[in-house]
């Protein structure tokens, strides 16, 4: 009998099979051999989950004796309503990784490039380049392809250091242009995010030095999902592209919802100088470890920046990433899944009335109240990673957005620990 969570993946590799993506719900199995409870990978059970009806559903297996002992009848004593067992894995909600992986799609394309794995790189690099260009209507000389959009945030870290100039950025927001310049000489100018926790153009222009070299951005901002309505920021980069380069992070661009946001690359597509636009294949397209990015600027701009990149791209990567772009099925599914995990989160956290900002990301991010690593602690020995400190924000707590059964075994978690 097939499960009702038949979705996308289960499909095939034919696509044929379109099944219900609803849950399955009120599975229990129980192990006749030690009379102890186990579970299989995801599963929560409905309310009312009565003795009664627990005991009416497993049959003759244990009886009244086993129930008496077990955790799960304090658990439904103490707890009324729904019960969410734990996944027999790890719950990765610190990365902001895809919790699907890489699409059916890409995963044919990657398997049918094993054969070239002994091969330079030119051929699927030509592929994914035909890919990007036609995808956002630019020629091949306003993109550059990174090993990961890490390795051009860096390379554009690098220059700033190499010119002894400063970078302007939110605070808080992404490291890796950040931590690379500075730790190569360059001077850090940080501008607090503003009251509402989104970024603060006017103080950013304000913040600007004769010597910045970069101001940096990155909509959606990490780790505060907010955004930057695109006629604001459109606005904001012609100006100060005439002063300094304009660095846009567009890593989440996929998981945007709200209509007043609008990508950058526009503007490359426009002829705007000194404005560099940064794509990954590592979130929606569930590639993080295959490590496939992607630039878009001006000619003259990506040349300078080509000449201080040191990355090289796998055949892999690049087959998977030209495939993925293409596999718009797979993008739909993970929006539609991601929508329904912050969902989840959104209920507890409002349930709890704790602070927040709306998420236009595939994370959510929320104050505890308390310090993150104490939650953090206390989450791990439940099974749960969960995000890293973000200083100022001490307080707070970065939470990817995972399966929606992995979220609502959060938010239960979360509530018996700390509610």
């Amino acid at each position: 009998m097939l499960p009702a969570n038949i979705d996308y993946w289960s499909r095939g590799m034919s696509g044929a099979l379109d099944l219900s993506t609803r849950t399955l719900e009120g599975l229990v199995t129980l192990s006749q051999a030690s009379g102890r409870s186990s579970r299989p990978k995801h599963f929560s059970v409905e309310a009312p989950f009565s003795r009664r009806r627990f005991l009416k559903g497993m049959g003759a297996i244990g009886g009244a004796s086993m129930l008496a002992s077990s955790p799960l009848q304090a658990v439904m004593e103490s707890k009324p309503g729904p019960l969410i067992l734990p996944p027999n894995h790890v719950i990765r909600a610190n990365f902001n990784e895809n919790p699907y992986g890489v699409s059916r799609v890409a995963l044919r394309a990657i398997q049918n490039t094993f054969d070239q794995a002994g091969h330079y790189s030119s051929g699927p690099r030509q592929r994914v380049m035909e890919v990007m260009t036609n995808l956002h209507d630019l020629p091949p000389e306003n993109v550059i392809l990174g090993s990961g959009s890490g390795e051009l945030l860096k390379a554009a870290g690098l220059m700033v250091a190499m010119t002894k100039g400063s970078v302007v950025c939110a605070d808080p927001t992404y490291h890796d242009l950040v931590r690379f310049a500075e730790s190569n000489g360059a001077e850090i100018i940080k501008v607090p995010v503003a009251d509402n926790l989104g970024i603060d153009l006017e103080a950013m222009k304000k913040a600007m030095r004769k010597d910045t070299k970069i101001v940096y951005i990155v909509n959606p901002n990490n780790p505060i999902p907010s955004i930057l309505a695109k006629k604001e920021l459109e606005d904001f980069v012609k100006e100060v592209s005439k002063k300094c380069m304009v660095f846009v992070d567009e890593a989440y661009y996929e998981y945007v919802e709200d209509p007043s946001y609008g990508s950058m690359i526009d503007l490359v597509r426009a002829g705007q100088k000194n404005l560099i636009v940064t794509r990954t294949a590592s979130k929606i397209h569930g590639m993080a470890g295959l490590r496939v990015g992607f630039g878009f600027g001006h000619v003259d701009l990506l040349k300078k920046l080509s000449q201080i990149q040191t990355g090289q791209m796998n055949v892999l990567g690049l087959a998977g990433a030209a495939a993925s772009y293409k596999d718009t099925e797979f993008q739909n599914f993970t929006r539609r899944k991601t929508r329904e995990s912050k969902l989840i989160m959104e209920e507890m956290i409002k349930d709890l009335g704790l602070r927040t900002t709306k998420s236009h990301a595939n994370f959510v991010f929320f104050e505890t109240g308390r310090a993150v690593e104490e939650i953090n602690g206390e989450l791990k020995e439940k099974g749960i990673i969960s995000g890293r400190p973000f200083p100022p924000y001490l307080k707070w707590s970065r939470v990817s957005l995972q399966k929606p059964e992995e979220m609502r075994y959060f938010a239960q978690t979360y509530k018996q620990l700390f509610g």
